[in-house]
């Protein structure tokens, strides 16, 4: 080997290739060997929470996209829409409620501003400038609960509108998550006003008062338009917590309340909407005592149940409709005289009731109405002794005999058409009628008739105003003949009985009134003849209002039924009925007066019915098995061996009349009578004076006027 020559190492393995990693940078550090490097706890941490947080802000904004889809609009709940309707007396005040949710909506342009104003202070001050929901305000709610701090709802009004007017009341999770999606959408759907209205008529404010005018009506007695901003502000102070803030049920937290409502004050300055000097200026508004809800007890019922037959009967107002409530209804119905009637009866009759010691007592009922005969207007009713304890009213069933009341009809429509007798006489108030008893009439080409007089009596001749006063059957049975028995009840339509009435038929019986006409019926039939003629329908109702639109009624102006000579001169004649026949009782009512008894079949109703120039009344009593509801004859009533409409129903009405017009002065009748009405000469009086009377026509010391003995049969005169 040549000295020169070194051995050769063996050459180094290649390095082996990791195909995952690229050759290392000569310049860089080297590697430490063993485990990868970790991520610090606090940054595993972070991770893990911004990781979950995503995943909710995920899944949370899922559930919204999916809430607004699925959650719809819902029809509103039963209780938010229903009302009760609202029946006021002529002069505002307050007659009844149907219906036991005490609520009437009105339109937000009736509310004062500054009351809105004071809700809006009181509950939500950004709610036309804000979102239907309020994020930040729910979980300051939220918290402020938790806390410990009271509960709180950080709903906007638009969220409690939803809950009082779609949802209800209950607290739990799936009302809120629905109220939260329902009060998106209807933002999108409803004006701001259109949602303060709402929110308005559909909150609780006490006293059983849903809504800002039944709010009104229950603290301050009067209608949310004619509130003040002090007392506004008193009732959206209430929205808070109605019943602890109710200062006359809860004097001891006066201090509390007086608190709340500067509140709202306060915010109404920060608002801008009060300067300080008028918020200065207010004085704490105390509202009236709470007062029982008022029911249909007593007299109220039957008033309303005349009122709802009046309003569906015309086609004013459906029954459904109706039904559904929110009606505002005036009715003609004067507060004075309804408790001066309700009184006179109560006096005259219920009062004098002993059914433990006379059972006939057990039968009696009683109705009355009264009308103005100028206007039409029913101005007081009286249908029993309590709606809550008889149902039918009195004033208004149509299922009594009216009697001879319907009597004066019949010489009405002889007037209006110039009817002669048999003889070819023209009927007259002096015009001589056989009123012998049983006599049969004459000239009528049907199966005979001969009505029997009251007691059997027989009068002879008789002229008509005489056979008025006395109530001869005979001569007015003839009469309706010598007019025509269709003529007849054309006439007694015209006048106001319904054309529906029952048995109202033409036929000679027609005069003794088997009509089964209502009290209220005949009223208006009165009040017509009160009035020369002219008949204006009897009207319940001034005025009805729904959500404050009013309603249009029926307007037929007063029109001349019959003539004024007819209506006048039958004025004439009944004058005598008060003046010296069976009706004298009603002289008491101490004014010119016209009228006239009636006594049903066997004596199963009593009926008086008369008039002054300025009020028609007809007044009744019935009689009625409580149990089996059989109609029964009166005998024995009250003590009386008969009851008859000179009795009782005229010392009523005498009663009610002379009270209802205290203070006005008495009128005499203007009358225009028909030729031949006029009081006849009259003859010396002849022996035998007893049987002559004082028909009393033409006022104190009138003349005497023959009469003719009862038993002489004079020939027929018709």
């Amino acid at each position: 080997m040549s000295p020169s020559a070194r051995p050769v190492p063996p050459a180094a393995p290649p390095p082996e290739e990791d195909p995952g990693w690229e050759a290392r940078d000569p310049t860089l550090p080297a590697p430490r060997t063993g485990a990868r490097p970790r991520a610090s706890l606090p940054r595993r941490l972070l991770r893990t929470l911004l990781g979950l947080l995503l995943l909710g802000g995920l899944l949370l904004g899922g559930a919204l996209v999916a809430g607004y889809l699925l959650v719809d609009i819902p029809a509103a709940n039963a209780a938010a829409v229903a009302q009760s309707n609202l029946y006021l007396y002529r002069d505002g005040t307050v007659l009844a409620r149907d219906g036991e949710v005490n609520r009437e909506n009105v339109r937000l342009d009736r509310i004062p501003l500054t009351v809105r104003q004071a809700v809006l202070a009181a509950e939500d001050r950004d709610f036309h400038t804000s979102r239907a929901v309020d994020p930040k305000a729910m979980v300051r709610a939220a918290w402020n609960t938790l806390t410990g701090k009271g509960r709180q709802s950080g709903s906007t009004i638009t969220q409690q509108y939803v809950k009082n007017y779609y949802l209800g009341q209950e607290q739990t999770l799936t009302r809120k998550a629905k109220e939260f999606f329902i009060a998106i959408k209807l933002e999108r759907e409803k004006t701001k006003d259109e949602i303060l209205q709402g929110y308005l008529n559909t909150s609780y404010f006490g006293r059983n008062a849903y809504g800002l005018q039944a709010a009104a009506r229950a603290y301050y007695g009067k209608d949310a338009e004619r509130l003040g901003t002090a007392e506004g502000a008193y009732l959206a102070a209430l929205l808070k917590a109605p019943s602890a803030y109710d200062v006359t049920t809860h004097p001891e937290h006066r201090p509390a309340v007086l608190a709340r409502w500067g509140y709202v004050l306060d915010g109404m300055v920060k608002e801008g909407w009060l300067t300080p000097g008028e918020r200065a200026a207010l004085r704490f508004p105390d509202p009236q005592t709470a007062r029982p809800g008022t029911g249909l007890s007593g007299q109220r019922g039957y008033l309303v149940q005349a009122v709802e037959d009046y309003l569906t009967d015309r086609g004013i107002v459906d029954e459904k409709t109706l039904a559904g409530g929110g009606f505002r209804i005036v009715t003609t119905i004067d507060p004075t005289r309804q408790a001066l009637l309700t009184r006179a009866v109560e006096e005259r009759v219920t009062h004098r009731l002993d059914p433990a010691a006379n059972p006939t007592d057990r039968y009696v009922r009683a109705g009355a109405a009264a009308v103005e005969p100028a206007t039409g207007r029913v101005v007081a009713l009286y249908g029993g002794v309590d709606y809550t304890e008889q149902y039918v009213s009195n004033a208004t069933r149509r299922d009594y005999q009216v009697g001879s009341t319907f009597k004066p009809f019949v010489f009405t429509a002889a007037v209006q058409s110039g009817a002669q007798t048999q003889h070819g006489e023209p009927i007259t108030p002096y015009t001589v009628y056989d009123g012998t008893d049983r006599r049969p009439v004459e000239g009528w080409p049907g199966a005979p008739y001969d009505p029997a007089n009251e007691d059997g009596e027989s009068y002879g001749d008789i002229p008509v105003n005489a056979a008025t006063d006395l109530s001869v059957n005979a001569v007015y049975a003839q009469m309706a003949v010598d007019v025509g028995p269709a003529h007849v009840r054309r006439t007694a339509v015209a006048l106001g009985l319904p054309p529906t009435t029952p048995d109202l038929t033409a036929s000679p019986s027609i005069a003794l009134g088997p009509a089964t006409a209502s009290v209220l019926d005949m009223a208006q039939a009165y009040a017509t003849l009160a009035a020369h003629g002219r008949r204006g329908d009897h009207t319940l109702v001034a005025g009805i209002t729904r959500d404050g639109e009013p309603l249009p009624l029926p307007a037929p102006g007063p029109r001349q039924a019959v003539g004024r000579e007819a209506a006048d001169t039958t004025t004439a004649v009944l004058r005598g009925v008060v003046e010296t026949g069976t009706g004298t009782a009603a002289q008491a009512a101490g004014r010119p007066a016209a009228g006239k008894t009636g006594t049903a079949e066997d004596d199963k109703a009593a009926w008086f019915a008369g008039y002054t120039p300025e009020l028609a009344t007809v007044v009744a009593l019935m009689g009625q098995d409580p149990e089996s509801g059989r109609q029964e004859p009166l005998y024995g009533a009250l003590g009386l061996p008969r009851v008859n409409g000179g009795g009782p129903p005229a010392e009523i009405w005498a009663r009610f009349t002379r009270e209802a017009l205290a203070g006005t002065p008495a009128r005499d009748f203007d009358l225009r009578l028909m030729p031949g009405a006029e009081l006849p000469e009259v003859p010396p009086v002849p022996d035998g004076s007893e049987e002559w009377y004082d028909t009393g026509e033409a006022g104190p010391g009138a003349a005497k006027r023959p009469k003719t003995p009862k038993t002489h049969r004079a020939p027929t005169a018709g």
